[in-house]
């Protein structure tokens, strides 16, 4: 069916004025998974096989660049960091590569170094912390940051490094001290300057506000200088944020599989993919999201919400008699995308998944009659009153190993 025939069905509000518009720049993606991603405090650091095989998700997904790691960490890091470079060259993927780096020669220098080995070109991501509060807590003067900055940047440049000059705790930073951070780095040779939501603290106005101001700044300079966000999400705007900023005029937007990170975690990448997908903002085969985050949780050990969005076991399951209800008779009208809106805001075929209707204590004979005719049972009354009453005495949802046992017990049998 046509978009525009759905639009007969489905009343957008989210189309009305005053809603976010849509950018007018195209918008590219940066992957942290594996590198802020690993820095939560409650993930296991997969081996470099897993990693590789989500830098290919990644891929599969068109995400732009991927930051492989902070090779300045250490040994490990490095060889991690150079594994999933050289993945890049030989498997000839499309995604790009970036690294985190401190504002200090020994965290670039191996960032050039594994460039130079895999023959990679790496962005390398120089952060240092630009916030009052961060510079008080440190002993920081803002001239010996400035001077670290722009020696930092020169140096990496020198390289042949392209650089990010990251502002730690953008959004909690002065406007003044920030445009002389920013003037410096991109004198400096910066292509491109990171707003940092560091803590988490802005909301979707502020993301807004800084965008705009940061846009301008750089304009000011007549540099060709890209602007990226990075937002966490400690009072939940992670994704509200990402969106809110691109509208403003960010060149690229960083996340994490399931919005792993430190603390509470980063803007959700899926979440992201998906809602622009839905708002009509990028045209992208979503079929590898599900596998991309189940991996991500299986191999880091976080775990991964049954209520989750989109990939969350119960995304496209019920268990209720309305919800069900619906689902069935648009199953009836003989139109798969019907069945996959009427009580869904995303549709399951979005993702390769479809919607499933289970038995449960708020269930109709409507959930047990489908449930047998769907695995090709006979849907007999006698056999659909035991199911229905054993749900309704249930304090879950019935097991298909609780419902085959009462189809067991019965001795019915499979419909012809």
């Amino acid at each position: 069916m046509s978009d525009l025939e759905i639009s007969e069905l489905i009343y957008d509000w989210n189309r009305e004025a005053g809603d976010l518009v849509r950018p007018t720049q195209p918008v590219e993606f940066d992957d942290e998974t594996l590198r802020d991603g690993l820095q939560s405090p409650s993930v296991v650091d997969p081996p470099i096989d897993t990693k590789i095989e989500i830098l290919h998700l990644m891929d599969q997904l068109g995400i732009h660049t991927a930051n492989i790691g902070l090779p300045g960490a250490g040994p490990r890091a490095v060889a991690d960091v150079t594994r999933l470079a050289q993945e890049i060259v030989d498997a000839k993927l499309s995604i790009g590569a970036n690294c985190a780096a401190r504002t200090l020669q020994p965290d670039i220098d191996p960032v050039a170094e594994i460039s130079q080995r895999t023959g990679l070109s790496i962005e390398c991501c120089t952060f240092i912390g630009s916030s009052p509060i961060r510079q008080y807590a440190e002993g920081w003067e803002l001239d010996w940051v400035l001077k670290t900055s722009q020696k930092a940047v020169d140096y990496a440049v020198k390289q042949g490094l392209q650089v990010m000059y990251v502002t730690e705790d953008t959004t909690r930073a002065r406007p003044e001290a920030l445009e002389k951070l920013y003037t410096t780095a991109i004198e400096a040779g910066a292509s491109r300057i990171c707003l940092a939501d560091t803590v988490g603290h802005a909301t979707p106005d502020g993301a807004r506000n800084l965008v705009q101001w940061a846009k301008q700044l750089v304009a000011r300079t007549g540099a060709d200088v890209k602007v990226d966000w990075h937002g966490h999400r400690d009072r939940g705007f992670g994704l509200a944020n990402a969106l809110s900023a691109m509208v403003a005029g960010v060149d690229r937007v960083h996340g994490t599989g399931l919005g792993i990170g430190e603390r509470v975690g980063n803007t959700e990448m899926d979440l992201l993919l998906v809602n622009l997908n839905l708002l009509g903002w990028i045209e992208t085969d979503l079929s590898p999201l599900p596998e991309y985050c189940q991996r991500i949780a299986e191999s880091t050990g976080v775990p991964l919400p049954v209520n989750y969005p989109v990939v969350g076991a119960d995304a496209f399951r019920t268990g209720t008699g309305v919800h069900a209800a619906a689902v069935i008779k648009a199953e009836k009208k003989g139109e798969e995308w019907l069945a996959d809106r009427v009580y869904s805001g995303v549709p399951a075929g979005m993702v390769g998944r479809h919607q499933r209707i289970e038995i449960g204590h708020m269930s109709g004979r409507s959930n047990v009659e489908y449930w047998l005719r769907s695995r090709g049972h006979d849907s007999c009354p006698e056999l659909v009153d035991k199911i229905f009453e054993l749900a309704k005495s249930s304090d879950h949802t019935l097991t298909d190993q609780e419902i085959e046992a009462v189809i067991e017990g019965a001795g019915a049998g499979r419909a012809g």
